[in-house]
């Protein structure tokens, strides 16, 4: 097994103001915006951008919460694997709100369209964008695509991406893992 740097610590702190610029000028003072974060990874990047939000772009009230699929996964229950559910924390509902929904990988499409499905509990988004730091693009199994993307990467699907953050793994960094 072997793997390859796709970014470094500082390359990923560019692209998280590049992608958090680009959703303040979409969203400018999110008084209508809340970004979710998908759990498990996509949470760490969603409390990033938040922050760089909030002290670097001086937003304040920006509306966080963690989303768990888990339970809405259309391959729940059917493997050996066993899934583990996580916890969503939402503190407000989406009723007619801007939701940019924030993972770390975007592969098959399958997490986001369970995303799409968990939300509805919260109210219904007046419009949903979707947020990655790493788009396997030709990878898909559905019809889904970002809104913002921090990089494109072309893996063969034998290979896997590797999202390391600091808070979680002690780096940040992300590795194309091959077999």
């Amino acid at each position: 097994m072997s793997q390859r740097v796709l970014l470094t610590s500082k390359e990923i702190n560019i692209i998280l103001h590049r992608l958090a610029c680009q959703l303040l000028e979409n969203h400018l003072d999110f008084s209508n915006t809340a970004l979710i974060g998908i759990q498990p990874r996509g949470i760490f990047l969603a409390e990033r951008l938040a922050k760089i939000l909030k002290e670097d772009y001086k937003v304040k009230d920006i509306p966080l919460g963690f989303l768990d699929i888990t339970f809405f996964r259309d391959d729940f229950g059917r493997g050996d694997k066993i899934l583990k559910a996580n916890s969503t924390k939402m503190n407000f509902l989406v009723e007619d709100k801007k939701v940019v929904f924030i993972d770390d990988v975007l592969y098959t499409g399958r997490s986001i369209r369970a995303a799409l499905t968990a939300i509805q509990s919260f109210g219904r988004p007046k419009s949903i964008e979707l947020l990655t730091l790493i788009d396997r693009r030709f990878s898909r199994h559905l019809p889904i695509q970002p809104n913002y993307r921090g990089r494109q990467v072309d893996a063969i699907n034998e290979e896997k991406v590797k999202v390391m953050w600091a808070e979680h793994d002690g780096e940040d960094s992300v590795y194309l893992v091959s077999k």
